[in-house]
C-alpha cells in the first residue's frame, strides 16, 4: 500500500469529562474522509497520543478499522521513546487491523545513530504493515539526516517519511516523501512528495486534495488557505487550535487535555477571523 494524499492527523474527541467520545470520533472520522481525505492518522501528535493511554489508543483504532477501515487507510501512531512500548503498540495495532503505523523519532532520550536504527528496526521488525518514519526535531530533539533516512530505507516495510524538518528536505530512494508541516505541502509536492500528513485538512481538506490533484493551481490554493494554515500553527498549540476551530464549525471535539489548555478567547478570536477569511464560519 503507498501512503499518499491528504491524511489527516486527526484530533481526538473528548467528552465533557475528558474521556474519550467514541461516537463524536467515528463522526470526524466519516466527516474528514469525505471533505479531503485519503486517510487518518489517529493517536498522532495532534490526536494527543502522549496524554492517552494504551486502552485508549487501541479502542481509538478499534473504531476507526469499523467505522472507515474498508474506505480509507487507517494510519496507527504507535511510536513512543521507549523501544518495547513502541513494539507492544505496533504489534496491538496490526493485530486490529489498522493499514500502517506512524512511528515518531524517540523523544527526550536523545538516542544516537545506532540507537535511532536499533529502534526503527525492532519497531518495523514487530508488524508486516508499511511504517511511516516520523522525523520532527523540534519535538523529538533527535533529527533523522537525509543519509541515515537512506539506511532506513533499506529495511523492507519502512515505507514513507513523514518530514516535519524545515530544511534540506530532499526524496530519498525507497521512501514516499510526506510533509509533516501544512505549510510544507506545496513544496514537497513540487518535489514529487506523495502528500502529507496534515493539521488544516481538518477544515480545509477538499482545497488540499486540490494542491494534490491541479498543480497548475497549487500555490494558488495555498495562498488561498494560508490564514487557517497559519492560525492553527502559531496562535495555540496546534491540537488546542484545531479543537477550537473544529467547534466553532459544530463539531464536537471537546478541549484539549493537560498540560495543553484550551483556547483563550483572544486566541479563539483569531482562529474565528481566519475562518471567516476563508469563507468557512460567516462573520457575525
Amino acid at each position: 500500500m503507498r501512503i499518499e494524499g491528504v491524511i489527516t492527523a486527526m484530533v481526538t474527541p473528548f467528552d465533557e469529562q475528558g474521556r474519550l467520545a467514541e461516537e463524536e470520533a467515528a463522526k470526524l472520522m466519516r466527516h474528514l474522509l469525505n471533505h479531503g481525505s485519503d486517510g487518518l492518522v489517529l493517536a498522532g501528535t495532534t490526536g494527543e497520543a502522549s496524554t492517552l493511554d494504551d486502552e485508549e489508543k487501541l479502542r481509538l483504532w478499534q473504531v476507526g478499522v469499523a467505522e472507515c477501515g474498508d474506505d480509507a487507510p487507517m494510519i496507527a501512531g504507535t511510536g513512543s521513546n521507549d523501544t518495547a512500548h513502541t513494539v507492544r503498540l505496533t504489534q496491538a495495532a496490526t493485530d486490529l487491523g489498522v493499514d500502517a503505523v506512524l512511528i515518531v523519532t524517540p523523544y527526550y532520550n536523545k538516542p544516537n545513530r545506532r540507537g535511532l536504527v536499533a529502534h526503527f528496526r525492532a519497531a518495523a521488525a514487530a508488524t508486516n504493515l508499511p511504517v511511516v518514519v516520523y522525523n520532527i526535531p523540534g519535538r523529538s530533539v533527535v533529527d533523522l539526516p537525509n543519509d541515515l533516512l537512506r539506511e532506513l530505507a533499506a529495511i523492507p516495510n519502512v515505507a514513507a517519511v513523514k518530514q516535519a524538518r524545515a530544511h534540506y528536505v530532499e526524496l530519498i530512494e525507497g521512501l514516499d516523501l510526506l510533509a509533516g508541516n501544512d505549510d510544507m505541502l506545496a513544496s514537497v509536492l513540487d518535489m514529487g512528495g506523495a502528500g502529507g500528513i496534515l493539521v488544516s485538512s481538518h477544515l480545509v481538506g477538499e482545497e488540499m486534495a486540490r494542491m494534490v490533484a491541479d498543480p497548475e493551481r497549487r500555490h494558488e490554493i495555498a495562498r488561498k488557505i494560508e490564514p487557517v494554515v497559519t492560525a492553527l500553527n502559531t496562535v495555540a498549540p496546534q491540537a488546542a487550535s484545531a479543537k477550537a476551530a473544529l467547534n466553532l464549525l459544530g463539531h464536537g471535539v471537546g478541549a484539549p487535555r493537560l498540560p495543553l489548555v484550551p483556547a483563550s478567547d483572544e486566541e479563539i478570536d483569531v482562529i474565528r477571523a481566519a475562518l471567516e477569511r476563508c469563507g468557512l464560519l460567516s462573520a457575525v
